[in-house]
Order: C-alpha cells, then sequence, then structure tokens
C-alpha cells in the first residue's frame, strides 16, 4: 500500500487558539528554553598557538587576547542556592569568577575576595550584579589571618550572613629548574595555597550552621605532580588532605567540606605564569585535548554548594578533561 503524502501546513485561519498562541515568538523561545543546550565549540590545544600570549604578574583577564569563556549560555539556573551568602576568594577572575557568576544566577549574594586587580573585580561585581544580586569587593591578602577574619566580618556584616566559603585564591610561577625556586617564591605559594585556606576556614567555621559548606579548590598537578610548579603541586596536594581531614572534623555538625580538583583552565594564571611553550600547546596532555573554560568548572563548585550535593562531603570532584590522577 503507498505511502500517505504528507498533510500540507494548516492555514492560519483554520489553526486553534492553542496553535496560534504556540506560533508566537514568545512561545517558541519558551519552548526553546526547554530544550537541552547546544554544545558549545571550544578552542583545542592545537589552536592555542594562535591565541598564545605571554602577561605580566598579576595577569589580567581584561588583558586577554582569548577571553576565559564565562557568559553560561548553556546553563540552565534553578534558584539552587536563593538567599544564600558566599564568600569566593580570587573571585575577581577566572574560576573564581564564574564561581561568583554562578552562585548568584542560582540566587546567591557574593562577597569577592581579591588582591590587585581591581579592574577584574569590578567586572565580577558588575556580572554578580547583572543577575539582581548583591556583590561585596573585599581588597584583602589570604595570606594574613587578621585579613581573613575581617574577610568573614565584614561579608557577614553587609551581606547578612555566610553560608558558603569557597577558598579557591592561588599563586603560582613555574620554574625550569627546582633548585633555583627561591625562598620568596616558596613561601608566598604555601602563604597563598594553604595557610590561606587554613586562615579562612578557622575564620568562617565558627559562623557556619549545619548543611552550610566550605569548598577547596586542588588541582589535579597535586595527585600527578609537575616538574615546572613543584611547590604549586606541594600546595594543592595539601589542599585535598585538608578537605578530607576538616570534612571528617565537621562532619558531625552537619557542614560539608569538598574539593573542586581542576585540570588545565583557561585563566589569565597561565599567560602569567606559564612558559609559552606550554602555552601554545595548552591542555594537550588531556583525554580531550583542549582546556577547559571557567564556566565548565562553575557548576560543580555549585553541585558542592547545593542540596544537590547534600550527601557529598571529603569529595575531591574532578573536571579535568581526562587528566588522570596518575600518568602510567
Amino acid at each position: 500500500m503507498a505511502a500517505k503524502k504528507a498533510s500540507a501546513a494548516t492555514p492560519a485561519s483554520q489553526k486553534t487558539p492553542a496553535e496560534k498562541l504556540a506560533a508566537t515568538p514568545a512561545a517558541k523561545k519558551a519552548a526553546a528554553a526547554t530544550e537541552a543546550p547546544k554544545p558549545v565549540k571550544r578552542p583545542t590545544a592545537k589552536e592555542m598557538k594562535e591565541h598564545a600570549q605571554k602577561l605580566p604578574y598579576p595577569a589580567r583577564q581584561a588583558d586577554m587576547k582569548l577571553q576565559p569563556a564565562m557568559d553560561f549560555s548553556t546553563y540552565r539556573a534553578a534558584g539552587k542556592l536563593q538567599n544564600k551568602i558566599a564568600l569566593v576568594t580570587g573571585a575577581d577572575s577566572g574560576i573564581g569568577r564564574a564561581v561568583a557568576v554562578a552562585f548568584a544566577m542560582e540566587g546567591a549574594h557574593v562577597a569577592v575576595l581579591y588582591n590587585e586587580n581591581t579592574v577584574d573585580a569590578e567586572e565580577t561585581k558588575r556580572l554578580v550584579e547583572a543577575q539582581n544580586r548583591r556583590c561585596l569587593l573585599l581588597q584583602l591578602d589570604v595570606r594574613d589571618p587578621e585579613q581573613c577574619k575581617q574577610a568573614v566580618r565584614l561579608t557577614r556584616k553587609e551581606l547578612g550572613g555566610l553560608n558558603i566559603l569557597v577558598n579557591n585564591a592561588a599563586f603560582q610561577m613555574s620554574a625550569e629548574k627546582f633548585e633555583d625556586i627561591s625562598e620568596e617564591q616558596i613561601r608566598r605559594t604555601f602563604d597563598t595555597n594553604i595557610l590561606g585556606y587554613i586562615w579562612l576556614a578557622q575564620a568562617a567555621i565558627p559562623h557556619l550552621q549545619q548543611d552550610d559548606c566550605i569548598i577547596n579548590t586542588g588541582s589535579i598537578v597535586g595527585l600527578t605532580g609537575i616538574p615546572i610548579l613543584v611547590d604549586y603541586a606541594c600546595t594543592k596536594s595539601a589542599i585535598h588532605a585538608l578537605t578530607k581531614s576538616l570534612a571528617t572534623y565537621l562532619g558531625e555538625r552537619g557542614i560539608r567540606v569538598n574539593c573542586v580538583v581542576p585540570g588545565p583552565v583557561w585563566t589569565p594564571n597561565i599567560p602569567g605564569t606559564m612558559p609559552r611553550e606550554e602555552i601554545e600547546k595548552f591542555g594537550y596532555e588531556v583525554a580531550l585535548a583542549r582546556p577547559g573554560q571557567p564556566e565548565e568548572l562553575a557548576p560543580a563548585y555549585v553541585l558542592l554548594a547545593s542540596q544537590d550535593g547534600s550527601f557529598m562531603t571529603g569529595s575531591l570532584v574532578h573536571v579535568t578533561g581526562g587528566k588522570m590522577s596518575s600518568d602510567q
């Protein structure tokens, strides 16, 4: 039996009211919002050479030729952090900025702690406030225990409390020879990356309640090691241990402590601290053969901050593009 020919489209004059409503631009936009987002093409490691540049440290995101992706075009917010108060360190740019914006999209008010790059920090504030959330800029130094206490005190005073601490501020500087790493660099790396996390956790914990949380930023190099960032890798390994130890310590109080473990992610730290030959092939060592983008990391922090992650504590959540914990 021959297949029936497809019927012609129904003339507009014969459409039902429901069909006419479904055909309006507003209805089509609403329908599109319920569809799964389309994948976004990201720069590959092979393409990074055309984007490579060296910037003086501390590099500003505003000066990067290839801007780290954080427009969140594929992100679907759902009010997961409505009216929560978050303090995010190192949030003037990179991963920290993406986390601050994602938290705001989910309804949180955000305190942004940064050290030097005010231009970048002001842009983070603009992006957070574009979500109709409050943003407090705190230009402080996590290496100083008193300034960490001040950050918590001001966050609670100006924003009304503290529910989420994100320890993300970091210092790194590559070195071709381990023997040549200066004492000044080693102390700055440890003071920023691990002591700063400890000082802030000590300042925040007395004010956290059940179901509040601490999220640390570790790194895959804290598990694999890396010859050009030995001091940095040591601190990231320490952050992983701090996460597990604090999770055990705070478990009885219902305060969760977790750690996001990024692989290679395109942030100002890369052109500001890495050798040019590494920048030109950045992301080459992972299974997906490309660097990650800050907006690809932020959803992991939302998971750990929200009730979606209510049974997660002491976890190292890998967002690495397939960079495994062992290169063997």
